[in-house]
């Protein structure tokens, strides 16, 4: 068994372990050990769907110190208008050029793909050299919030013999087809639905199996840089204005509705799921075009002549192509401090923005001394899961990013940072230090009010719900 030693030994080279690791080559002396099971980094992007996209601008994505994509507006196609959505050919390439051009020529950071974690600080090569890394500091578990797409597990119902269910990955290799079959109503459904349209497959031959309907953003509330901050501004005071207004859960998702900040496509269908999913206009007028959408909960099994679902059965056609968009993308993990003697486990801090969260991790581990404190400024906030999640979820955004605002240098920082959705929210740091504290504590008094009234609402519709439910 080998001995090497470092700082920090970060298990897992997806987008947090990167994000998280950038932040300590950048902001420290710090030497780093990245072990990691795939043969390149970038996690779950390294086995995703060749058509999949990021649904974020390219702009918040990645890490710190390096831009992803040329921050340029799409000329055409379903995001015209808006910031680039960068494909995963170019998510994989930047984070190997990170790897091979920003992280490795330090000469602090040691990279092993292809290895197995047991544990304890030990770890095995793929030719089956085990190594011990004596760990100075902490050992980083990048690997907790860990992605599942379709590829990387069977369809989680039965298929009867003969019936072609397929992961999204093998779809372009298939022929047309008379019937295309979308089981889920995620993002990866989204997707798959978008790629059909996209390739011109009439609607008329799809078939979307949607267990609950979602709530969607609005991709263009959540656009970059000078041509969209009064849009961004407007959107973010809308969201603020529909809490302060609402009287109780149904009214504010009605006010966020009318102000434009969500989205459904089926405006007769009240959504019982929120998973941050993004789209377009144009895009939501595409998925619209489907008409025949099944909404009878999820899949038990595919049969020769039937699907059969929670709720029922529909018909089914032995020669159609079933695509499986089950898996979930962002599993929903209980919260765990992040913070512990030796460890850090990197969680969302702020709600379905992961990279920006394992880099504001990584500036805390050394902006400040004391675990308690670090932990109180990193509460973490699990993935959203059904339609009242919002709630629960923007509160403690909200709540996060209040606390933070009470720390001049960490909002310095959040100002500063690439992958910060919400810096130009703040003062330019060339104003006048009054200027900024006065702007930054009316902010911190409007998110106040918003929080308070979260709460509220969310205590009201706890006692309204019988026992043995749950907000």
């Amino acid at each position: 068994m080998k001995a090497i030693e470092a700082d920090y030994l970060v298990v897992g080279a997806g987008a947090m372990g990167m994000a998280f690791t950038d932040t300590v080559i950048s902001e420290s002396e710090a030497t780093v050990v990245i072990v990691d099971r795939a043969c390149q980094p970038g996690g779950h992007w390294t086995t995703a769907y060749p058509f999949v996209r990021l649904h974020q601008p390219s702009a918040y994505y990645g890490v710190n110190s390096r831009a992803l994509g040329n921050n340029t507006i799409d000329q055409v196609g379903w995001n015209q208008g808006l910031n680039e959505l960068a494909p995963v050919g170019e998510v994989c390439a930047y984070f190997d050029a990170v790897m091979q051009q920003q992280f490795l020529p330090t000469g602090r950071v040691e990279y092993f793909p292809m290895s197995e974690y047991l544990g304890d600080g030990r770890f095995r090569t793929l030719a089956g050299t085990e190594y011990a890394v004596t760990v100075k500091r902490r050992v980083v578990d990048a690997t907790y919030l860990r992605a599942i797409v379709p590829s990387m597990r069977p369809a989680p119902y039965s298929v009867a013999p003969g019936l072609d269910c397929i992961a999204p990955n093998e779809l372009p290799k298939f022929p047309a087809q008379d019937r295309y079959v979308i089981i889920g109503a995620g993002k990866t459904g989204i997707d798959v639905c978008l790629w059909l349209l996209r390739h011109d497959v009439s609607p008329e031959k799809l078939t979307w199996i949607m267990p609950r309907d979602s709530w969607l953003i609005d991709r263009a509330t959540l656009q970059p840089g000078p041509t969209f901050i009064d849009h961004f501004r407007a959107s973010y005071g809308a969201t603020i204005e529909a809490i302060d207004e609402a009287t109780s859960p149904e009214d504010l998702f009605a006010r966020l509705e009318a102000a434009g900040t969500l989205l459904r496509i089926d405006a007769s269908v009240r959504p019982a799921m929120y998973r941050c999913a993004t789209v377009s206009h144009p895009e939501l007028a595409q998925l619209r075009r489907i008409d025949d959408i099944v909404r009878l909960g999820h899949v038990q099994s595919i049969e020769p002549t039937a699907i059969v679902l929670d709720g029922g059965s529909v018909p089914s056609s032995p020669s159609a192509l079933y695509i499986d968009c089950t898996a979930d993308g962002a599993p929903q993990r209980p919260a765990k401090p992040i913070f512990e003697t030796d460890r850090i486990t990197l969680q969302a801090v702020r709600g379905c923005q992961q990279v920006f969260s394992a880099a504001f991790i990584a500036h805390v581990e050394f902006a400040y001394d004391d675990d308690v404190v670090k932990n109180e400024l990193c509460t973490p906030i699990p993935h959203p899961d059904a339609d009242l999640d919002w709630l629960r979820l923007t509160q403690s955004d909200m709540s996060n990013f209040q606390r933070w605002l009470g720390d001049a240098e960490l909002t310095d920082w959040l100002r500063s940072a690439r992958l910060n959705l919400l810096a130009d929210l703040l003062p330019p740091l060339s104003h006048k230090p009054r200027v900024r504290e006065r702007v930054v504590s009316m902010f911190q008094k409007r998110l106040n009010t918003a929080i308070e009234r979260l709460e509220t609402l969310r205590s009201e519709h706890a006692s309204a719900v019988p026992v043995g439910e749950s907000l």
